[in-house]
């Protein structure tokens, strides 16, 4: 169970809060923000905290500058809550270092999903750190030290480390698995009704890019091993939603075009998430470096009418190509609150259409040629979202 700390004065909010937390997590709240600094930089110190901006004394914001300034706090996950639904005060939050922010007033299930979600993350980032590849290195030199008096010995307790460090890099990879599906769940939660679009667009890329992969224009890049990084990447390409305002996100309209350009944001703020976590982790992380890729510039189109940059033909990266057919071909056959889903024809002929314009004629070729699996993954992975 968690350690939860719980830092607002509103009686009604904190009930909820311990009725839905209560069960699965050991619940600490207080009323103040000085209090709420105490309690955080001693033992038992909380694995995440939620954050209320309006409190007495100090205000939420301070609190938060206060706990990313003490080395004792600063790595704790701060969820704001806020009855304050403003596009300024949620930039501020995450400006300050704040995980995430939930609106008031609280819904039950919205808070349960953010807090697992969180929890998930911060442990997968504890476990990578008790799992270093570099942990397992310095242990392999050190057992090897003093061992080369006795070479039958030596290669016996060398064929065991080497074990050892087989297992910690296969748990490194467990781990950044589990560090992806705790990252796009958070897209997921502020999009829920898009929830198998990850997976689909994931067996859309990797369909293509198989396909694609002994084309002379792409199997110098399109290696097996880059092809299960970008699919690994994949489900990242719209992590930038997180930071999307709901009343836009989730408008059942069309959008204004001051809402649009707030939208159109989503992928720096994708790239922009990715390239902190990868600047975190101090070395190069090749799904890392992917993903942001991917994440960046999967709205550009080939003629440079895209954004955020504009890119044209060969300057957008292979791994966005990919996946901004694949993007595109899932959302034309979906139903989503602004639009019904097209008839198969009509996606395959807007498809058709941007051959040459919207996308690489070689990805729309390469599409065609697998449009039978393109189709199987789409049955596949439809039925929870009916």
């Amino acid at each position: 169970m968690a350690n939860i700390l719980i830092i607002d004065d509103t009686p009604e909010d904190l009930l909820l809060l311990r009725r839905v937390l209560g069960t699965q997590h050991h619940i600490r709240a207080v009323n103040s923000g000085q209090r709420a600094l105490d309690v955080a930089s001693r033992p038992p110190q909380p694995d995440l905290i939620l954050l209320d901006v309006i409190i007495p004394g100090m205000d939420g914001y301070a609190v938060l500058a206060a706990l990313r300034e003490n080395p004792a706090t600063t790595a704790i996950p701060v969820l704001i809550v806020s009855s304050v639904d403003s596009d300024d005060d949620e930039e501020r939050g995450l400006a300050l270092g704040a995980a995430d922010y939930i609106s008031k007033p609280l819904r039950a299930a919205v808070v349960v999903a953010r807090v697992r979600a969180h929890l998930e993350l911060q442990a997968a980032r504890e476990l990578l750190q008790d799992h270093s590849l570099e942990t397992a290195r310095e242990l392999l030199q050190d057992r090897n030290r003093g061992l080369e008096a006795d070479r039958e010995l030596l290669q016996d307790r060398n064929h065991d480390l080497e074990l050892q460090v087989a297992r910690r890099l296969a748990d490194n990879m467990k781990i950044q698995d589990v560090s992806i599906r705790a990252l796009a769940r958070l897209a997921e939660i502020r999009d829920p009704e898009t929830g198998n679009h990850l997976r689909r667009t994931q067996g859309y890329v990797r369909t293509l890019a198989e396909e694609l992969s002994s084309h002379p224009s792409f199997a110098a890049f399109l290696t097996p091993h880059n092809i299960d990084i970008l699919v690994k990447s994949a489900p990242l390409h719209d992590l930038g939603k997180v930071g999307i305002p709901d009343h836009i996100l989730r408008k059942p309209g069309k959008l204004t075009a001051d809402e649009w350009l707030i939208m159109k944001t989503h992928s720096y703020l994708g790239y922009r998430a990715i390239e902190q976590a990868e600047h975190d982790a101090e070395q190069p992380i090749e799904f890392l470096s992917m993903a942001k890729e991917v994440a960046h510039y999967h709205h550009e189109k080939w003629d440079g009418s895209g954004y955020p940059e504009g890119l044209a033909g060969e300057a957008i990266p292979i791994s966005a190509r990919l996946m901004a057919l694949a993007d595109v071909f899932d959302a034309l056959l979906a139903q989503r609150v602004y639009k019904g889903a097209l008839p198969l024809e009509q996606a395959l002929q807007i498809i058709t259409d941007g051959r040459g314009s919207h996308f690489d004629a070689r990805v729309v070729d390469a599409f065609f040629a697998c449009q039978g699996e393109f189709l199987a993954i789409a049955a596949r992975h439809a039925e929870s979202e009916a």
